[in-house]
């Protein structure tokens, strides 16, 4: 029944004019947080914003419907920007009626063919930043910048990533880097293959098995702030990576001659 009650409310709220984050005005500095997403990583907003992010917020539940019809729109953009590796970062905020399994099966069933960025569940704590944020209706979309202040408290409605990308602030002009290639429905897409094992991973050996026709690849290993950790280029298919790489998430990105992809890769 509280998720049919949320479902209405969603559908009846979701589409009014009014600014969503109702707590914070833009220009006002916002109150730290620090979350935990569903692959158990922290993510601090303080620290983000300090390290030159401009962060991007979604708010949801699970059965909300335009949640779930604009998740995919979300997730193209942070895409675009680099997965969280640039200036662009994006959290997508349960409300705190779901756990980590159902947002994780929201994220999976939802979230399109886009790197989907780092999701927070009531388990990690979105509940309490929904309610810091005022949040009422969904989807909020917000985007927080220097100074911690509010932004923008209301990207709303969505017609395409333009919408998020006609709220960079004046001299923001963060390059174009998608971490997924979607080829046109002419073109043939040739599958890496790419598997990356075991993951979760200790951090010190990592396998990596591409497509037995990839001869050689660039790998490189990002932290989710965007920091580069680990660089190689290898003449093979097969390889086995020695790092020493500190608990959390990263990303793993793999060029060839015949594509790139990324995945990302959980230190336990």
């Amino acid at each position: 029944m509280k998720k049919i009650t949320l479902l209405l409310a969603c559908l009846m709220l979701s589409f009014q004019a009014f600014s969503q984050a109702s707590n914070y005005n833009v220009g006002d500095v916002v109150n730290d947080f620090t979350v935990t997403d569903t692959d158990g990583v922290d993510h601090n907003l303080y620290g983000l914003i300090d390290a030159g992010k401009y962060v991007y917020l979604d708010f949801f539940f699970d059965t909300c419907g335009p949640c779930q019809a604009n998740q995919p729109t979300f997730n193209e953009f942070i895409d675009k920007y680099g997965c969280n590796m640039g200036d662009v970062y994006g959290l997508s905020i349960n409300n705190g009626t779901d756990n980590n399994q159902e947002v994780i099966d929201y994220v999976n069933t939802y979230g399109g063919p886009w790197v989907h960025p780092p999701a927070v569940s009531s388990e990690g704590g979105g509940g309490a930043v929904t309610a810091d944020f005022g949040v009422s209706a969904f989807p909020t979309f917000v985007l927080i910048g220097p100074g911690y202040t509010m932004l923008n408290r209301d990207i709303w409605p969505l017609s395409g990533i333009g919408t998020f990308e006609d709220t960079f602030p004046a001299g923001f002009d963060p390059p174009v880097n998608y971490c997924t290639v979607i080829l046109g429905v002419d073109e043939m897409a040739f599958d890496l293959g790419l598997q990356v094992y075991p993951n979760p991973n200790s951090g010190s050996e990592i396998n990596i098995k591409l497509n037995n026709e990839v001869t050689s690849a660039d790998v490189k290993i990002f932290t989710v702030l965007g920091s580069q950790v680990y660089s190689n280029r290898f003449a093979s298919n097969i390889f086995l990576i020695n790092a020493e790489l500190a608990s959390g998430s990263y990303l793993v990105s793999v060029t060839t001659d015949k594509g790139a992809s990324t995945v990302s890769l959980i230190v336990e």
